[in-house]
């Protein structure tokens, strides 16, 4: 299956979880809202034992949806994953096209996850997933059609997790294939990405240095809690060095107005087998970081991991 196809994940939903949202809505004053709990604890508690299967720590208390009064003055549906961010889990009932997204839900989300339920609320389906830098923050809804598949949503989990469904939902980035003008749909061009590119001469300098027939692409990573949920920019640029190789350069970059990236951020380069061959570490007034320009062979993998603190992605690459 391609990484464009949706997937969705069918959920049963038991009775603790009915228990639980029952327990909840009849804490209301009114049937309206007891309805729109109802079915806002239902999907968080499909997105909840999803993660739980995949061994995929989460906070249930510390969500707002799991405060009394907050959920009781507010529409939300967020689960907690410690270190990373709230993720919101919004549900989508039978027939409709888009998840709505209140105001309060605006703010300080790394994502939305659609749950859509069975007419008699006995299971749920995953629909997919979208994160908050790609949607506008004037949004009331997101139209189905533009989820994401969720292993989209793996790219805030640490790379601790070892479970085998996980490990099997991370796409493997095929840079030969960008010699052709395939690329994967979160890998960007550079003007969609920063914009008025203008502003990055120096490091885009960097990359002209390739020659004319480099290919570079970008995409947008997000640390999470850590940072606050500030979101940077892994850029990836590729040449041909000869028939059997290719030359690649890798940099870090803060996204829109963000002028520095936070110190200590670390970008490292590892082997197929695990080995670390490069390791950069940002200063406090670095506009951007680089990995010195290295070679592979085609069809040889290797591994880009960016980290802050606890928190880590790794983004695996095949020539």
């Amino acid at each position: 299956m391609s990484s464009t196809e949706t997937l969705y994940l069918k959920i049963p939903l038991g009775r603790e979880a009915h228990a639980i949202a029952r327990q909840f809505a009849l804490e209301q004053t009114t049937s309206q809202k007891g309805k729109q709990i109802y079915l806002n604890t239902l999907a968080l508690y499909a997105v909840y034992s999803y993660l739980k299967w995949l061994q995929i720590d989460t906070a249930l208390e510390k969500s707002d949806s799991w405060h009394p009064l907050k959920r009781a003055f507010f529409d939300v549906a967020d689960l907690v994953i410690p270190n990373i961010g709230k993720l919101e889990c919004r549900p989508v009932r039978p027939g409709e096209t888009a998840i709505y997204l209140p105001p309060e839900v605006m703010k300080n989300r790394i994502g939305y996850v659609a749950v859509q339920f069975s007419e008699r609320l006995q299971e749920a389906d995953l629909l997919g997933f979208v994160r908050t830098t790609t949607i506008s923050i004037t949004s009331e809804q997101i139209s189905l059609t533009s989820l994401k598949p969720l292993n989209f949503l793996f790219d805030y989990i640490p790379n601790t997790v070892t479970h085998p469904a996980l490990r099997a939902s991370q796409i493997q980035v095929n840079l030969s294939q960008w010699f052709e003008n395939l690329f994967e749909n979160s890998w960007k061009a550079l003007e969609e990405i920063f914009g008025n590119i203008n502003e990055k001469k120096f490091a885009l300098r960097n990359i002209s240095s390739l020659g004319e027939n480099s290919v570079a692409r970008a995409k947008i990573i997000d640390l999470g809690l850590q940072l606050g949920n500030q979101s940077l920019v892994l850029l990836v640029a590729i040449a041909l060095f000869s028939q059997q190789k290719v030359e690649i350069l890798v940099q870090i970059h803060p996204l829109s107005e963000k002028l520095y990236l936070p110190s200590n951020l670390k970008i490292n380069l590892f082997s197929d087998a695990g080995k670390i061959i490069q390791e950069v570490v940002s200063r406090s007034n670095d506009n951007f970081i680089q990995l010195k320009r290295f070679r592979g062979d085609f069809g040889e993998s290797f591994h880009i991991q960016v980290s802050y603190g606890n928190f880590t992605i790794k983004e695996t690459f095949v020539i």
